[in-house]
């Protein structure tokens, strides 16, 4: 596994060595269905895999010319993004060190869409790997105000899109997807 990006030349090395690669949008807590279906198209494309996970914290306040992005907290708990990416890293290093494939983890600020459309555009990315969100009111909120991550990223670049079903799955009897949001 390759450390978290610190300087600009760093991540512009480790962007060189990751062209073509598989990236995992990944969130703590979340199902490893999502990482085994990402190390599963890693192999069969013969890619690097790329975790993502997207600090919505904070935003970014400017990008160097030479891509390196600097960002400033919304919230004074600024910490709080920091201990999702470590968690979301121990969660899967040991699944990922055990696979063989060559992986890193990446920390990235903002809209996750937009930041996971960004880095799939620095690393020409060959496939983005997410989750289906879970069911709940505070999920149907938040995605009735910011939209479908993979919605978006399907029509914002041009890259293929896998998304994972995770949880419970819908009964075909079932009218509504997310019927607490429909009352």
């Amino acid at each position: 596994m390759t450390e978290n990006t610190s300087t600009p030349s760093d991540e512009a090395a480790q962007n060189a060595a990751l062209q073509k690669a598989v990236i995992v949008g990944v969130q703590p807590h979340q199902d490893g269905r999502v990482v085994d279906e990402a190390v599963r198209y890693a192999r069969l494309l013969g890619a690097p895999l790329v975790v993502a996970h997207v600090d919505v914290t904070r935003f970014v306040t400017y990008e160097d010319p030479d891509g390196y992005v600097h960002s400033a907290p919304i919230d004074i708990n600024f910490d709080a993004g920091a201990a999702e990416f470590e968690a979301v890293q121990a969660a899967v290093a040991p699944a990922l060190d055990a696979s063989g494939i060559t992986w890193t983890a990446r920390q990235l600020v903002g809209d996750p869409a937009l930041a996971i459309k960004q880095l799939a555009h620095k690393l020409d990315a060959q496939l983005i790997v997410i989750g289906t969100r879970k069911r709940g009111i505070g999920e149907s909120i938040r995605e009735f105000f910011t939209g479908s991550v993979a919605a978006r990223l399907a029509h914002r670049q041009h890259r293929s899109i896998l998304v994972v079903p995770l949880g419970d799955l819908v009964p075909d009897s079932q009218k509504e997807i997310w019927p607490e949001a429909a009352e």
